[in-house]
Parts: C-alpha cells; structure tokens; sequence
C-alpha cells in the first residue's frame, strides 16, 4: 500500500510539472502583457532548471526553441513508466 501512494503522488507530481511547463511556454507566446511576465517570472526558477538540461542538447534554431518539446516528451514517458509500476 505505501508503494501505491509512492507512486501515485510521484505521478500527480509530474503532472502537475507537466502542467507548469506548458504554462510557461504558452507565457512566453505573450511577452509584453505585463501580469503575464510576473507569472513567467515566477514559474522560471520552477521549470528552468530542468527546461535547461534539454536547452544543452537541443540549441535554438532560428529563435525557435524547441527544446521544451523533448522536456515534456520524456516527462510523458516516465509518468507513464511509473504508471505502469
């Protein structure tokens, strides 16, 4: 029973940094409305550290970042791996 809740805390846990990532990303959409940057300034110290990781492999290209694309990609996949536990 301890493992069941383990492991579904650490699921909703990633869900919900799921769902702060794509927060942030849709944010940086709209740069210039001022509530939102206070938000995005927010949630930064939260998913940049781990946006970064995937910023090392993937630079920009063309002012496209697209790194969060495999941020979340491998995010998806261990929620499910832990799922399927």
């Amino acid at each position: 029973m301890p493992t069941a809740l383990v492991t579904e805390s650490l699921y909703n846990f990633l869900n919900i940094y799921l769902l702060l990532i794509f927060v942030r990303i849709l944010l940086t959409w709209f740069p210039t409305v001022e509530w939102m940057n206070q938000i995005a300034g927010f949630l930064s110290p939260i998913t940049d550290p781990y946006l970064n990781i995937f910023r090392s492999f993937i630079p920009p290209l063309g002012g496209l970042d697209l790194s969060p694309l495999l941020a979340i990609i491998v995010l998806q996949v261990v929620a499910r791996l832990i799922v399927s536990i």
